[in-house]
């Protein structure tokens, strides 16, 4: 019994933390966000801003949004690992190794096994992207929604194709270029930079896009609302009827559907690119060559 008190207890401080992170966030949101009727969809609130030698560093809710997902994610991840056993007999330990074998399985179907270290790294691309986006469902401006943080995941993706195309080593980068003809070129160089604007742009306009689109409906419906009936009596008039139950049904698409779908298809071209720019085979040749250099230097010595 004593046992038991102390892993509820536990849990309960794990999901305590969990929820103080966007609890901060509302608080932040309720005292800086100005009193207005009209639609505001200017992006970020920014809260402050530093004062800095060489650049001011403004801190909005970009910044302190995305850091609340990450604290809320590592705490989700405690609460679900807590009490974790061979046995394997709860649920969330059920649902925890479901989640690690589906991404181990995603990133071998689509990368091989060379990538399997990788899981880690898509598994928390998803799960900050998705968390990012449903953000929305409590009324925070999801990070998703500004294009500095879709940026820097491609950046970042980015500087893992080109180190894996790098594997080989610099000459057989550059002559990658010319392929599969030396006239393409250009074309190529170009497409190196094109992949992560893309990547970036496609994320961040598919999340703000959803965001604007529902914000605009919910107003429209609320002044057909008043057009259609503004003439009952009392409270009645004033009442946001058609307001009701369709935003929410727009909400299911564009935050809930939508988000996790573009956390999943940002996660599946990183494992793309990632894989298709690595020269497996040039790369199992050169180490073929090397070993067999190797072998060779050992028995003349």
């Amino acid at each position: 019994m004593r046992n038991k008190k102390a892993f509820l207890a536990i849990d309960i401080f794990y999901l305590c933390l969990l929820a103080a992170g966007p609890i901060f966030a509302i608080m932040l949101k309720v005292l800086f966000t100005p009193q207005s009727d009209d639609i505001n969809i200017s992006g970020a609130l920014v809260f402050f801003t530093l004062r800095l030698p060489f650049f001011d560093l403004p801190i909005s809710e970009t910044q302190v949004n995305s850091w609340v997902v990450i604290w809320s994610v590592l705490w989700l991840c405690k609460y679900i690992t807590h009490g974790i056993s061979a046995r394997g007999e709860m649920k969330r330990q059920i649902i925890a190794e479901w989640v690690v074998e589906k991404t181990k399985n995603l990133v071998k179907g689509n990368m091989g096994e060379y990538f399997a270290p990788f899981a880690p790294f898509v598994a928390a691309i998803m799960g900050l992207s998705a968390f990012s986006s449903l953000m929305t469902l409590i009324g925070l401006y999801p990070p998703t929604s500004d294009i500095n943080t879709t940026a820097g995941w491609a950046i970042l993706v980015f500087f893992l194709i080109t180190y894996y195309k790098f594997k080989c080593g610099p000459v057989h980068y550059l002559k990658s270029f010319g392929d599969p003809v030396p006239f393409l070129a250009p074309l190529n160089i170009i497409s190196e930079f094109a992949t992560p604007v893309s990547m970036a742009f496609r994320h961040y306009g598919n999340v703000l896009s959803g965001s604007v689109i529902s914000v605009l409906v919910a107003v429209a419906l609320k002044g057909l609302s008043n057009l259609i009936f503004g003439k009952l009596p009392g409270i009645l008039g004033s009442f946001p009827f058609l307001q009701i139950g369709i935003p929410a049904v727009l909400s299911v698409y564009f935050d809930i559907f939508s988000g996790l779908l573009q956390a999943f298809i940002f996660a599946m071209l990183t494992m793309l690119y990632v894989a298709g720019g690595f020269p497996a085979e040039d790369y199992a040749a050169k180490k073929a060559k090397r070993a067999a250099k190797k072998a060779k230097s050992k028995q003349n010595s």
